[in-house]
C-alpha cells in the first residue's frame, strides 16, 4: 500500500495510526500542502478533490480518511477501529464525526487561506476562528466521553483504540500547534496522554514522518 500524506495533516495522520495499528505495510508519498502540490494536474488525477490523504492499493484508489478507516477495517479486521456492536459502533462514529464534520472542515488550512487570502482576516482573528471551533468541538466531545464512557476507560469507549481515538489525537496535536486552551477537558487530555504511550500512535506523529521539517 502507498499512502499520499502530509506530516501536519490532521486527516493523513488518522490515517496512518490505523495503519500502524492494524501492523500494515505502507509506504509514504508526501505532497507539501503549504506548497500547493495536492493542486498539480499530476496530483489531481489520481485525488480530484485534491487533498490528503489518499491511499492506493493495489489497483484501488481511496481518498477521505473516514472511508479509508472504514476500507481497511473490512479488509484488514483485526483489530477492529469501528465496532460492530450496534451501539457501541453508533458511539464511535458519533465522536469521530463531531471532529471530523464539525471542528476539522471549519479549520482546515484551505479554509484558513481563504479567510486570509480573499475575505482579509487577520491573524489575530483568524486565530480566534480557529479557537472557537476547537472548543466548541472538543467540548461537545468532553461531554460524550464524560457521559458515556467507563470510568476506568484507558481510550474513548472502552480498553482498546477505536477511531474515537484515532480522530481525537490529531485534532488534540493541531490545537496544540495552534496555541489552543485545552484545560477545560480534563478527559480528552487523558486519553491523548494514554494514546501517545502507544507505539502505533508514536510512529505515525507527525515528526516521524520523512517529509517533517520541523
Amino acid at each position: 500500500m502507498r499512502l499520499y500524506s502530509y506530516f501536519y495533516s490532521s486527516t493523513s495522520y488518522r490515517v496512518r495510526i490505523a495503519l500502524a495499528l492494524k501492523g500494515l505495510a505502507f509506504d509514504i508519498l508526501p505532497v507539501n500542502l503549504r506548497a500547493d502540490a495536492q493542486r498539480d494536474p499530476e496530483y489531481l488525477a489520481r485525488n480530484p478533490s485534491g487533498g490528503v490523504p489518499l491511499l492506493q492499493d493495489d489497483d484501488f484508489s481511496l481518498s477521505q480518511s473516514l472511508a479509508i478507516i472504514d476500507y481497511l477495517d473490512q479488509t484488514h479486521p483485526q483489530p477492529r477501529l469501528i465496532p460492530l456492536e450496534p451501539r457501541l459502533r453508533a458511539r464511535v462514529l458519533e465522536f469521530a464525526n463531531g471532529i471530523a464534520c464539525d471542528i476539522h472542515p471549519l479549520n482546515n488550512l484551505r479554509v484558513l487561506r481563504y479567510l486570509q487570502r480573499e475575505l482579509g482576516v487577520d491573524d489575530a482573528a483568524r486565530q480566534r476562528w480557529y479557537a472557537h471551533w476547537v472548543a466548541e468541538g472538543l467540548g461537545a466531545a468532553e461531554a460524550l466521553v464524560q457521559r458515556h464512557a467507563g470510568a476506568a476507560s484507558s481510550y474513548c469507549f472502552g480498553d482498546a483504540p477505536s477511531l474515537a481515538d484515532v480522530c481525537l489525537v490529531p485534532q488534540v496535536a493541531n490545537a496544540e500547534r495552534m496555541h489552543c486552551d485545552l484545560e477545560p477537558y480534563p478527559r480528552l487530555r487523558a486519553i491523548v496522554a494514554h494514546c501517545r504511550e502507544h507505539a502505533a500512535f508514536q510512529a505515525a506523529a507527525p515528526s516521524r514522518q520523512p517529509d517533517f521539517t520541523g
